[in-house]
């Protein structure tokens, strides 16, 4: 039978898809293996965590040598999707489809959502909000081994190299806790993992056991992502039952002395009122605030921000990341709860 010009478009599509995936495929990732006899900083580093915490100098090095020095990694972190203005990082993160699937993962969890409420004072929709901003809801954990990563950013990026020289032996330590390889955990390219994306100290310092099973385990329980979550904002200074947001009204143009002042509330709304920054809805005016200032498609765009705003930053510094947690939060607790 003679295929038809439809038939014969859809087989060309597919070949072209075929190829295209066969080249991706063939095009190399820039790698390079370690050496640890060659690298003075992590010669010092087995060192350190043989004589610190009694590791088997052997097993380190050759787990060490067992990782590669990625230059994806290096991009990736160069590019943090936190640098776009926030009108383009918005799509990214408060869309329909992630706030339906917001809803579905509160339904899904909600005995263990409300359970932390219960415990550490979070709503539900912050801590969904936050788990799907990370990962999907659990769906997008990472595709990089975690010492891949750690060992290319302390070697290979000296802005921060001290800090992830330092999450490099948390990793480990927490890799130990766990009794699992350190070859075997994937995440970030920033060495974060599981669903709320907890870097190492993080886990080992606020992760919780959440399901009663007497493992605090971020990787393959959605509970113990939930409490630990709750637990992470609440050891930042989450208050229950304060505002995180609000509208703002400005008037002159002396308040532009505190657009890029940080996301820190330092500043009482009294003190604020005198150079033109009001909040749309009474509020008591010894509350603190900062004014956070965004990049609106039309020009800046300004809300108040508040404690709870602050405490999510600790999340991840970015006041972007901050607001597409409250916002897509908004949403989500609208749709669960028929508004």
């Amino acid at each position: 039978m003679k295929p038809t010009a439809g038939t014969r478009y859809k087989i060309q599509g597919r070949r072209k898809a075929w190829l295209l995936a066969c080249t991706l495929y063939l095009v190399p990732c820039t790698c390079l293996s370690v050496n640890v006899d060659e690298s003075p900083v992590l010669r010092l580093f087995v060192d350190e965590m043989a004589s610190k915490y009694e590791f088997d100098r052997d097993e380190l090095v050759g787990w060490l040598s067992q990782t590669e020095i990625r230059e994806d990694i290096i991009d990736a972190i160069n590019r943090p999707k936190e640098n776009l203005p926030w009108y383009e990082y918005r799509k990214l993160f408060v869309n329909d489809d992630r706030a339906r699937k917001g809803l579905e993962f509160w339904k899904a969890n909600a005995e263990a959502l409300f359970r932390a409420e219960s415990d550490f004072g979070v709503p539900p929709e912050i801590v969904t909000s936050i788990i799907g901003v990370e990962t999907r809801y659990g769906r997008q954990g990472g595709r990089y081994r975690i010492l891949d990563a750690l060992v290319t950013l302390t070697l290979r990026f000296p802005e921060r190299s001290d800090f992830f020289r330092n999450e490099l032996s948390e990793f480990l330590l927490l890799a130990r806790e766990l009794g699992v390889s350190p070859l075997s955990l994937k995440g970030s390219y920033a060495g974060a993992m599981g669903a709320p994306q907890f870097i190492s100290s993080s886990y080992r310092r606020f992760a919780v056991d959440f399901d009663g099973d007497r493992r605090r385990n971020l990787i393959g329980s959605i509970d113990d992502a939930i409490g630990s979550v709750a637990n992470f904002l609440k050891q930042h200074g989450w208050r229950h039952g304060e505002p995180i947001v609000g509208d703002v009204k400005l008037s002159g143009s002396m308040y532009a002395w505190l657009e890029n002042n940080g996301s820190e509330p330092r500043i009482s709304l009294r003190y604020l009122s005198r150079y033109g920054i009001v909040p749309a809805k009474p509020m008591d005016d010894r509350q603190l605030a900062a004014l956070i200032t965004l990049d609106g498609e039309d020009g800046p765009m300004h809300r108040l921000g508040y404690n709870n705003f602050y405490v999510i930053t600790h999340y991840n510094r970015s006041k972007n990341y901050s607001m597409a947690v409250v916002e897509l939060s908004e949403i989500i607790h609208r749709l669960y709860y028929g508004q």
